[in-house]
Order: structure tokens, then sequence, then C-alpha cells
């Protein structure tokens, strides 16, 4: 079997196997969210785009995004999917190959928990820059429920479409780390792969602390994309943070 680098082969069935249909339930979180905005929201950065479901959604929503990912396979199919006017653009964190202001950036699907703790804080600091005065940053995160979920379950394996997948992962709750090995078998013919994916589980107070340190002010911290608070049983967190007005950084 074929070991290839994470989002390369995956991309192509990255829709069918990895992601459930919830993106156009997160962009209306995102649409209310905003909507109080004295300023308004026009110009939202999608860091981590990934094949472009949640840019679609909110540039059918009206919103003007620009998506950024590392994988340009990823980007390919995005490409593919996306209207011309939602530019994409290949940059690997914590570097922003973007230039100009944004009214909001938006990361999801763990995108930052594939982030070392140094590499978060660079990215945090990062998107700072790039956000305007009371911009808005959501983002959502594994948690210590999510490591001990993957702990207690380490193998996942079923059929979707056209494929089978295996996805193994070690977790090391003292480093706070996941490695996953993503296997994918086609049911007909050829062109099995594996991809090597590691993840960082990082602490609620560290992201506090990096997101004070980058002039954000958290405002919530939700259970998924939902108006529940996230508490201890949270499987994935959503932080809402503001980055600090005029005259408060």
């Amino acid at each position: 079997m074929a070991q290839v680098e994470a989002y390369t082969r995956l991309a192509g069935v990255y829709d069918e196997i990895v992601v459930d249909p919830c993106h156009g339930a997160w962009a209306s979180f995102l649409h209310e969210l905003w909507s109080d905005d004295e300023h308004g929201v026009h110009d939202v950065l999608d860091v981590c785009c990934g094949t472009g479901l949640l840019a679609g959604e909110l540039a059918a929503l009206g919103y003007q995004v620009v998506g950024l990912d590392g994988s340009e396979a990823m980007l390919a199919r995005a490409r593919r999917r996306l209207p011309p006017e939602v530019r994409l653009v290949r940059s690997t964190l914590p570097a922003l190959a973007v230039d100009g202001v944004y009214d909001a950036a938006v990361c999801t699907f763990d995108g930052l928990n594939y982030l070392t703790p140094a590499d978060l804080r660079s990215t945090l600091a990062a998107l700072s820059l790039r956000l305007r005065p009371a911009g808005w940053l959501v983002f959502d995160v594994h948690t210590d429920a999510m490591m001990a979920f993957t702990a207690s379950r380490p193998v996942v394996r079923g059929e979707q479409g056209e494929h089978r997948f295996l996805i193994s992962s070690v977790v090391d709750t003292s480093a706070r780390t996941c490695d996953t090995r993503i296997e994918i078998v086609p049911l007909y013919g050829s062109g099995a792969f594996s991809e090597h994916h590691r993840q960082y589980f990082h602490r609620a107070a560290d992201l506090q602390s990096a997101l004070v340190d980058a002039s954000f002010e958290v405002t919530a911290v939700r259970d998924g994309y939902s108006e529940r608070p996230a508490d201890a049983s949270a499987l994935s967190a959503t932080w809402i943070a503001r980055r600090a007005s005029a005259g408060h950084e």
C-alpha cells in the first residue's frame, strides 16, 4: 500500500469519507453570529479551507471569501467546486500568504489541532494582524474529552461509497498528541493508499492564553456550532473571539 503525504491522495475521497454534511448549518451559525456586528461582516478568511465546502456555503450567503490551505490537492478540488470570485491561496501555517484586512477569519474541522503549540501561537498572532479591530475569529478544536474518546476507540473502520477505510490512532496523553494512519482501499480495482496525520490536543488554558497574547478577547466557547456552552463532555469546542478594538490593544 502506497504511503503518501497527508491530504494528497485523501483529497480525492475526502468529501465522501471524512466529512459530515454539516457545512450549511455551520455557515448559518456564523451568519447569525455576525448579524449583530455594527460594522458588518463582508470579507472572510477561511483558514484550512480544504475542499471548499464551508467557503462555498459562505459565498452563497453573500460573503467575499478567501480560502487558505497547505494542500494543493485539496485546493484543486476546491477550485472545481467554487465560483471564480472565491480566491484560493496555498499557504502553510503559521504563514498567511495573503495581504489586506478581513472582517472575520474561520478555521473548521479541527484545522488548528494540526499545529504544534508554538505554531498555534504564531498562527493566532498572524491572524490578529489580518483582522480589523473587533474582527471575528471562530475556530473549532478537539478537546480533552475527544482525546480520551480517541484513546478508548483507537480503530475505526467502515465502507463509504466505493471505498473501504481503516483509521488507526495512537494517543499519547502525556505529550497530548495523536498519530493517525488513514488507509483507503477501493472496493473495485487498485489504488489503495495510506496517509499519516499528527494532531495536538491543546489545553483550553493554553488556547485562552495564546488568544489574549494575540490581542483577542474570547466571547464564548461552544459545544460544536451550537448555542450550548462547551462542558467537560464536549468532543469539539468552538471558540469565538474578537480582536481588540482600536485603543484597547
